[in-house]
C-alpha cells in the first residue's frame, strides 16, 4: 500500500510518500510545493492544487493523509493555512482517494513518541524509522511523519477489528473510523 502524507502551507507544503509492507515502511519520495511569498491567494492555491494533483498522479498512492491546521495566535494566518489545506484535499479527494486527518501532536506522539517533540526530532525519527541517508528537509519530514502517523493508525484499526468479537470491517473514511 503506498501512502501519501502532506504537510499543508501556503508558501511550503509538503508532500511523502512511503510504502507500507506488513509492518514494514519504505521511503519512496519526498519533497515540496512552493507558491513563494508573494502574489494573490488564488493563484497560489492553483500552484498547491496542480502540485498534489501532480504527486498524486506521478506516485499513484493507495490512500492520503493530511495534518489538520492548529489555531495560530495570528487568526489570519490560521486562514491561510485552512486555505492551503483546502486546496491539498480538493486534489487529494478529486482523486478519489480517502484522506485521514491527523493533528500535529498526534503525528509527533506517532513518530517521536511524544506529542510535543521539536521539529528537529521528527526529522531524525523520520530519517531513522524510513533509513535515509540523511535529515529530509522540515516540510518533507513532517509529511513524511504524517504518512507514517497513518500506517500506524491502520495498524491499530487492524488489530481493533481482530480482537473485536463480531469482527465488523473497520477503515478510515475521510479521517473517521467507519465499521461497514
Amino acid at each position: 500500500m503506498i501512502i501519501l502524507g502532506i504537510d499543508p502551507g501556503l508558501r511550503t507544503t509538503g508532500f511523502g510518500v512511503i510504502e507500507k509492507h506488513g509492518h514494514r515502511l519504505r521511503y519512496i519520495a519526498s519533497g515540496t510545493i512552493k507558491t513563494g511569498t508573494e502574489g494573490a491567494l488564488p493563484p497560489r492555491l492553483k500552484i498547491i492544487l496542480s502540485g498534489v494533483s501532480e504527486v498524486v498522479a506521478t506516485y499513484k498512492p493507495s490512500c492520503a493523509a493530511i495534518e489538520r491546521v492548529f489555531v495560530n495566535v495570528n487568526p489570519q494566518s490560521t486562514l491561510l493555512l485552512g486555505a492551503a489545506r483546502g486546496a491539498a484535499i480538493a486534489a487529494l479527494v478529486g482523486a478519489d482517494l480517502d484522506v485521514g486527518e491527523y493533528t500535529p501532536a498526534e503525528v509527533k506522539q506517532a513518530v517521536v513518541g511524544s506529542g510535543k517533540a521539536v521539529k528537529a526530532q521528527v526529522q531524525e525519527m523520520v530519517a531513522r524509522l524510513l533509513k535515509l541517508p540523511g535529515l529530509p528537509g522540515s516540510d518533507a519530514a513532517d509529511a513524511l511523519g504524517v504518512a507514517i502517523c497513518h500506517a500506524h493508525g491502520m495498524d491499530t484499526l487492524a488489530l481493533i477489528g481482530a480482537l473485536s468479537p463480531a469482527k465488523p470491517a473497520l477503515h478510515m473514511r475521510r479521517g473517521r473510523l467507519v465499521s461497514s
